[in-house]
């Protein structure tokens, strides 16, 4: 894996960061901050440049709280997981009490819940913070540079996967860490495969599984499909980079919208043809991951962080492997899931506590059983190589999939995806439009374009 390649590069350009009072100005109490969960997010600013106020903090001198709250989605159906780290980590400090809380049924809630939350009594200490919000939360000034308080505590930030800390950084800061990370992964069921008489492995390109499908098509329900794809927020244009990268084109260059290049339009019409053409083999439903498990669905293109849930409920070979390339044999592949971060509102003695407790649960040995236990990817290089992830390989090769895929085809998402307020739900929007609406990309992406230009000039480009 190229570090080059790979690292996140965050804007170039300085942000001007909000002052504490200009924060709760912006985000509001009450019912001001109701209205902004409920309109979705923008990005404060105003003031001058200041620094983090963790840097000045003599962390030595602090005593960690007694009591800290985790808000947590419980990514992989983790919720007794992560209550059996709060059980091993209270061995060593009982002194400290973690509310776990289940803030949201997925990222998007939790974030929303999170900016509501602003200015009020009711922030948390450890969140969520996922690719497509922690940026927005540092814009606004909502949490904290992690890097003096883990120096303090002797975290090895050096062994973390760099490309997964690397996604939280701006200009030397990290403002979160890595917790439940994946790619989009290609599931696909070797029983089905084997019944159509196609070679024991995933499609090397799209052009491939097209070809296979109406041999699979034979081989499920009336309603099922060669491919299960879902659409919705946060996850299609998670998907559609890989489409649009393997055109060689991208969503954006920078900040610069580039759904009208040629690469773009015919990403674009791959996915009206993949779901609506004489040769569609793609489907969707309220859940694909079910409908894979059962058999009405021959493949489909999942988080790897279900794998584990895959491998428990289908009565079937499940067989893994990297995303289809396109015309371009590129890094096509995005990182995904969800860091933790702390918020910069809670006293020294709370953030101290819910760092020592961020810290706990990224060592080596316990993000190497949350990989084992759901599919997602060890944080460490040292997990990865480790004793724990080296048995399980070997008992299940599938798991070695999503960790060959990080280092061999990942690449750094658009900006205009991942960093833009609303951004993904405005791509959700137009994908939705080719696929439920009969839009063509010639209509649809234009009408998509100005909606991420006036994002980023109403939400980002004043703040810069």
């Amino acid at each position: 894996m190229s570090s080059s390649r790979n690292r996140l590069t965050v804007p170039s350009r300085r942000l001007a960061r909000p002052t504490r009072r200009q924060l709760l100005q912006f985000t509001g109490a009450g019912a001001a901050a109701g209205m902004l969960a409920a309109c979705g997010p923008s990005l404060g600013g105003g003031g001058g440049e200041e620094e983090d106020p963790a840097d000045e903090i003599d962390w030595a001198s602090i005593e960690p709280a007694s009591e800290i709250t985790w808000w947590s989605n419980h990514p992989g159906n983790t919720k007794d997981l992560e209550a059996s780290y709060i059980e091993a980590f209270n061995e060593e400090y009982p002194e400290i009490t973690i509310n776990h809380v289940t803030a949201g049924a997925g990222y998007d809630e939790i974030a929303q819940r999170f900016q509501a939350a602003s200015g009020t009594d009711e922030i948390p200490d450890l969140v969520i913070a996922s690719d497509v919000w922690w940026f927005r939360y540092f814009v606004n000034g909502q949490i904290m540079a992690i890097d003096s308080v883990f120096e303090h505590l002797g975290v090895d930030t050096g062994d973390y996967v760099e490309t997964l800390f690397s996604d939280y950084e701006y200009e030397g800061k990290h403002y979160a860490a890595p917790y439940a990370r994946s790619t989009p992964l290609f599931y696909y069921n070797r029983d089905i495969w084997s019944a159509a008489g196609l070679p024991d492995r995933g499609p090397e390109t799209w052009d491939e599984l097209q070809e296979w499908a109406p041999a699979l098509k034979e081989q499920v329900p009336g309603d099922g499909a060669a491919l299960a794809l879902s659409i919705g927020p946060s996850w299609s244009g998670w998907w559609f980079s890989n489409v649009i990268w393997g055109q060689g084109g991208a969503m954006s260059d920078d900040w610069t919208v580039t759904l009208d290049t040629e690469e773009a339009i015919a990403a674009g019409n791959f996915v009206v043809e993949m779901y609506n053409g004489d040769n569609a083999f793609a489907g969707f439903g309220s859940d694909t991951n079910a409908d894979f498990q059962t058999e009405i669905f021959a493949s489909l293109i999942g988080s790897t962080g279900s794998l584990t849930g895959h491998l428990e409920a289908a009565d079937f070979e499940v067989g893994t492997s990297f995303l289809p390339n396109g015309p371009e044999d590129v890094p096509n592949v995005p990182t995904g899931g969800t860091g933790l971060a702390i918020p910069s509102s809670r006293s020294p003695e709370q953030q101290l506590a819910a760092a020592m407790f961020l810290k706990f649960l990224t060592e080596t040995e316990n993000t190497a059983v949350f990989s084992q236990e759901t599919g997602y990817m060890p944080v460490r290089t040292s997990a990865i190589e480790g004793e724990t992830m080296a048995s399980v390989y070997e008992e299940t090769p599938q798991f070695r999939t999503s960790v060959d895929q990080l280092q061999q085809k990942t690449r750094v998402q658009d900006w205009v995806r991942v960093f833009t307020p609303g951004g993904d739900q405005i791509i959700t929007d137009g994908i939705e439009e080719l696929v439920l609406g009969g839009g063509t990309p010639e209509d649809v992406f234009p009408q998509v374009t100005t909606q991420l230009d006036r994002a980023y000039e109403d939400n980002v480009e004043p703040y810069l």
